[in-house]
């Protein structure tokens, strides 16, 4: 089969737009009747991309698409999932047509259909508008769950998703566009989580059962209440729906309370997300050496972050006793924490 490449077309279509008005000065009522009588036919439709093109059924918002057939000189209008569609008259031919698919165009519980209206008729063209890739906005909680025990994932264009733990498939008990139910599979402890759909792939950056504070504190080693310290629940967390801030002055500090953890052979250090003051810093206190000159200071943003340590940044630690943090900037602002945890070796 002969193939045909977007860049001939282009320039087929460059030469239309130039002679459009002379060609329609030049044709015959005879012709014109011939052509609005015709229907139309779709053949395919490809993706705008340099090289080859290639058919798909598949198509995303914002995009420019070929569409291929015959019967197109009359195009009146078009539709993906009944959304009328814009298009550039300039850039149709009898065969081929060049559409952006709008970006307001849904992508759930629609009619999965491209329409074709000319003057000779109409054509439905089987065509599934594919959402974007699956985001993780605020990841999964608990982080800690044990086989069989339900976990939420929060994100957002969770359209038909499959959800793993590693490499096992596990049951969904609910789903809408942003917020999944699972339930966690055999072995499913100290694995990613994965979430596929039509568009693409997702995976977290942290595991199950890595966790140090997942909207709950374990292992001992919650910040006292003298901290002052204060708890939030709400969808604006770095993880799951809880977090923690203080208004910090100068030179202050937020102190964790004392445990003890030696169990960490299968992890390469500890995680956190933070945010404060664009350019604010934070001094990590860890296992109480306020005097380590060679602690990690934490530039922060107004958006949360993932910050990873591992145990050599943290004077080779063998285990885990206590994390606080200090002020380090002298001018103090309010500080947010959140999604401390483990990192899997």
């Amino acid at each position: 089969m002969k193939k045909f490449k977007i860049k001939d077309i282009f320039s087929f279509l460059i030469i239309v737009s130039i002679l459009v008005g002379t060609l329609t000065s030049c044709t015959s009522d005879d012709s014109e009747s011939i052509n609005s009588s015709a229907p139309p036919v779709i053949n395919n439709v490809s993706i705008a991309s340099a090289g080859d093109l290639v058919p798909t059924t598949v198509g995303y918002a914002n995009n420019v698409y070929i569409i291929q057939g015959s019967g197109f000189s009359t195009l009146e209008k078009i539709y993906f999932n009944d959304v009328d569609t814009y298009f550039n008259p300039t850039m149709v031919t009898d065969t081929d047509i060049f559409v952006n698919i709008d970006q307001n165009t849904p992508y759930e519980n629609a009619s999965s259909e491209l329409k074709v209206v000319t003057k000779g008729g109409t054509v439905i063209y089987p065509f599934v508008i594919a959402p974007p890739a699956p985001q993780l906005t605020r990841g999964f909680q608990p982080v800690n769950a044990a086989e069989g025990e339900q976990i939420t994932i929060y994100g957002d264009f969770f359209l038909d998703p499959v959800v793993s733990f590693g490499s096992t498939e596990a049951t969904i008990v609910s789903n809408t566009l942003t917020e999944i139910i699972a339930i966690v599979p055999a072995g499913g402890d100290k694995q990613y989580i994965t979430v596929t759909t039509i568009s693409g792939d997702i995976t977290s950056t942290y595991a199950v059962g890595t966790a140090l504070y997942d909207d709950i504190w374990y292992g001992g080693f919650a910040p006292p209440e003298w901290n002052n310290h204060v708890y939030e629940t709400n969808n604006t967390a770095a993880q799951g729906t809880t977090y923690f801030k203080k208004d910090m002055g100068g030179w202050d500090n937020l102190q964790g309370e004392w445990s003890w953890d030696d169990q960490i052979a299968e992890y390469a250090g500890i995680r956190m997300s933070l945010k404060g003051p664009d350019g604010s810093k934070l001094k990590l206190v860890f296992n109480g050496n306020w005097s380590d000159d060679t602690a990690p200071i934490i530039t922060l943003t107004s958006e949360w972050k993932e910050y990873y340590f591992t145990w050599a940044e943290l004077l080779d630690a063998g285990h885990v006793q206590n994390i606080s943090f200090q002020e380090f900037t002298g001018n103090g602002g309010e500080y947010y924490f959140d999604n401390f945890g483990y990192i899997l070796k």
